[in-house]
C-alpha cells in the first residue's frame, strides 16, 4: 500500500461515511454553585444502530487542507484530509475514510500514522479530530492510537444533539 498526496482535483469529492454501533457515551452535565461536573458513560443502544452521512473533500472553511490517499494496485482504499490550524498550531484530521471492505486491514492505522508524521513535520503541537459520542468504533480506534478526549460540544450539529446521541467529541494526541 502506498500513501500519496492528491492534488486539488479531488475538491468536492463526496465521501459517504457508514458505521454500525452498539454503544454511545451518555453525557451527564451538572452545573453547580461552585462549578461544573461532566461524565461520559458508555451505554448500550437497545439494538445496534446504523449511521450514515456524507462529507466533501477540501471544503473552503479548512485552512490549507491536504488530502492523502491510501492506494494499492491503482485502487483508492481510503482518504485522509488534514489541515494545519496555524492560529493554535494544531494539525486537524477533518476526514478519515476507509472503504468498508478494507476496514480492519490497517488502512486507517497507516493513514493516521501518516497524519502524525505530517503533524511532526509541520511542527504542530498536537493532532486533533472530532467524532460523535455514538461512533463507538471510531472512539475505540482513536483511543487505541493514543488519542485522549479533550472536550465536547453539546450543540455542534443541532439543538438536539444530546437527545439524538450525536454529540461532538474532540480528541487529541500530542505530536
Amino acid at each position: 500500500m502506498e500513501i500519496k498526496q492528491l492534488d486539488s482535483s479531488c475538491r468536492g469529492k463526496e465521501l459517504t461515511f457508514r458505521y454500525r454501533t452498539e454503544y454511545y457515551y451518555e453525557i451527564d452535565c451538572q452545573e453547580k454553585e461552585d462549578g461544573f461536573t461532566f461524565a461520559l458513560n458508555r451505554r448500550p443502544f437497545p439494538s445496534p444502530v446504523e449511521k450514515s452521512f456524507t462529507d466533501a473533500l477540501l471544503e473552503p472553511w479548512l485552512e490549507e487542507p491536504r488530502v492523502l490517499a491510501a492506494i494499492e494496485a491503482g485502487e483508492e482504499l481510503g482518504y485522509l484530509e488534514l489541515s494545519h490550524e496555524t492560529w493554535n498550531n494544531r494539525m486537524r484530521v477533518s476526514n478519515l475514510w476507509v472503504a468498508e471492505r478494507f476496514r480492519r486491514d490497517g488502512v486507517g492505522t497507516a493513514l493516521m500514522g501518516k497524519a502524525l508524521a505530517e503533524a511532526r513535520a509541520a511542527g504542530a503541537r498536537a493532532l486533533v479530530l472530532e467524532t460523535q459520542n455514538c461512533n463507538h468504533p471510531a472512539i475505540c480506534f482513536y483511543r487505541k492510537l493514543g488519542f485522549s478526549l479533550i472536550g465536547f460540544d453539546l450543540t455542534a450539529y443541532s439543538q438536539t444533539d444530546v437527545e439524538k446521541k450525536e454529540v461532538r467529541l474532540e480528541f487529541a494526541r500530542p505530536v
